[in-house]
C-alpha cells in the first residue's frame, strides 16, 4: 500500500449500529484539535457515486439480481476513491467514510452469496490499493439496530436493506466480527449498545494516536536520510 499524508478510518456495522452519529462527534472532536477532517459514505461521496446510490437504496437494481447489484457498488467505489478520498488523503485530510469494502464483503459476499473471488476481484479495481488505516467496527444486537433504524426513519419507508429479515441483519452482524477477527491489525470492534458519550471516548481513543502519528510522517514523496 502506498505512503500517503492523510489518514483513511472507515466506520462499518449493521443498520442502526449509530455510524453516522460517531463519525460526526469524531469529525467535531479532530476539527477541535485543527485537523482537516474530510467526511463522506458510502455509497456515494462524488457526484457519480451519489448518482448510483440512489438506484441501489431505492431497490431499483434488485430485480438484476446481486452481482449486478455488486457491479454498481463496485464502479461507485471506485469514482469516490478516485474523485475524493486519494485527493483529500493526498492533501493530509483524516477522511472519515460511513461504510467502505467491508460492507460489499458482508452485504453482498455473506448474505448476497456471492462467490469471493468475483468480489475480491471487484474490489481490487474499485479500491486501486486505497486500503483504510483503520476500521471501526460497531457492534449491536440486528434487533436493537433494526428498532433504532425504523425510529431514525420515522413515518419514510424502509430502503432497500432495512426490509430485509432479522436473521439476515443477525447474520451480518456476525460476518463483521469474523472480519474483525481475521484482520485485527486494522478493525476494531466497538460495543454500540451504550450511551453516545461512552462510544464516542471509545472511537476517540483509538483514533487519537493515529492522528498524533501523521505529524510525525514524512510528507508523500520525501525520503528521509539517516
Amino acid at each position: 500500500m502506498a505512503r500517503r499524508s492523510g489518514l483513511f478510518v472507515t466506520f462499518e456495522g449493521g443498520e442502526g449500529a449509530g455510524k453516522s452519529t460517531q463519525i460526526r462527534r469524531l469529525a467535531e472532536s479532530l476539527r477541535r484539535r485543527g485537523r482537516d477532517v474530510r467526511v463522506t459514505r458510502e455509497p456515494g461521496g462524488s457526484p457519480g457515486a451519489e448518482a448510483v446510490r440512489h438506484v441501489l437504496l431505492s431497490g431499483a437494481a434488485e430485480e438484476f439480481g446481486v452481482r449486478m447489484e455488486a457491479i454498481l457498488f463496485a464502479a461507485a467505489r471506485n469514482d469516490h476513491v478516485e474523485e475524493v478520498i486519494r485527493p483529500a488523503l493526498d492533501s493530509g485530510a483524516v477522511v472519515l467514510c460511513d461504510r467502505f469494502m467491508d460492507s460489499s464483503r458482508v452485504y453482498q459476499g455473506v448474505t448476497g452469496n456471492l462467490e469471493p473471488d468475483f468480489l475480491e476481484a471487484l474490489q481490487r479495481i474499485a479500491i486501486d490499493g486505497l486500503e483504510p488505516d483503520c476500521t471501526v467496527i460497531l457492534d449491536l444486537p440486528a434487533e436493537k439496530g433494526l428498532a433504532r433504524a425504523r425510529k431514525r426513519g420515522g413515518s419514510g419507508a424502509p430502503d432497500r436493506f432495512e426490509r430485509e429479515e432479522l436473521q439476515t441483519h443477525e447474520k451480518r452482524r456476525e460476518a463483521y466480527l469474523e472480519i474483525a477477527a481475521a484482520d485485527p491489525d486494522r478493525c476494531r470492534v466497538v460495543n454500540a449498545d451504550r450511551s453516545e458519550e461512552e462510544i464516542a471516548a471509545d472511537i476517540l481513543a483509538l483514533v487519537e494516536p493515529l492522528v498524533d502519528e501523521l505529524s510525525a510522517r514524512p510528507a508523500a514523496g520525501v525520503e528521509t536520510v539517516e
